[in-house]
């Protein structure tokens, strides 16, 4: 079994024929269970959720207009899981919760893209990096990967050591490993699955998400795995897979977690 439940459909359009160059390319390569997970705020639905002048000149989309998308692929007998990827936004939990219970999503990725005001993965903040304590926002970025994971909202959290992106890592390894440990400790709490996701190989970082350690932590304590891609482009599905079962497996793990509406089924991996 593959999947790829982390795509984006933002570079494009909310069209079937655009939809369906994505799903195209995943069943050509054999990936079974392939889902769109549009960022929540893209949509006007979600601005009492996160708002700042970065994100809210990308609030352009209706969520009636992306549900409909979907209902026109089921009704073209098109396999696609309908899903978001949410920004994790502390003291927020209610307004999430909310949005989340008002669709019928096949599951849900929350993910940390914001410390505060700093966009820790964008390029236009990439020099607010240097001035800041590496340590401190480690720190603060595991601190929400364990209210997230204590939240039990999400189905999947989205490229879990995404902070590490632009290199910036700090040289104290036993620091790291506490980080690693408490966010491991905590997911293993909660029905949050992390996935193995091949973007940080087309990232300034060049590895995966997650770290091998860290995704050692998480087989250790018996978090469940899906494959992920986080493809803004057709052509980006399902890339570089192969690296990512061989990771899965060298630490590992012999089955992926699968959605369906709310169920969870875990099938053997590859």
């Amino acid at each position: 079994m593959l999947t790829d439940y982390h795509n984006h459909l933002e570079r494009g359009t909310l069209t079937l024929d655009y939809m369906k160059k994505f799903t195209d390319t995943a069943r050509d390569k054999g990936i079974q269970h392939f889902g769109i997970s549009e960022h929540a705020y893209h949509f006007y639905q979600t601005a009492d959720i996160l708002r700042n002048s970065w994100v809210d000149e990308r609030r352009f989309y209706d969520m009636a207009d992306y549900v409909h998308l979907f209902e026109e692929a089921w009704r073209n007998e098109i396999d696609v899981k309908m899903s978001i990827e949410m920004d994790y936004t502390p003291g927020k939990h209610k307004e999430m919760e909310q949005f989340i219970k008002s669709y019928d999503f096949d599951y849900v990725i929350g993910s940390i893209h914001w410390i505060g005001d700093f966009g820790i993965d964008l390029a236009e903040y990439r020099k607010e990096w240097d001035r800041r304590d590496v340590y401190e926002v480690y720190r603060s970025y595991f601190d929400q990967v364990v209210t997230l994971a204590q939240s039990n909202m999400f189905d999947i959290i989205g490229h879990i050591d995404l902070v590490k992106i632009f290199r910036y890592v700090p040289e104290d390894e036993s620091f790291l490993m506490e980080q690693y440990d408490r966010a491991t400790s905590a997911l293993a709490q909660s029905k949050t699955c992390v996935e193995i996701s091949t973007a940080g190989l087309r990232k300034p970082t060049q590895t995966l998400y997650p770290d091998q350690r860290l995704l050692q932590m998480c087989f250790d304590k018996k978090i469940p795995i899906v494959l992920s891609s986080d493809a803004h482009v057709p052509e980006h599905v399902g890339a570089d897979f192969d690296q990512a079962l061989e990771l899965a497996q060298e630490v590992g793990y012999k089955e992926i977690m699968t959605f369906s509406k709310g169920e969870r089924k875990s099938f053997p991996l590859g």
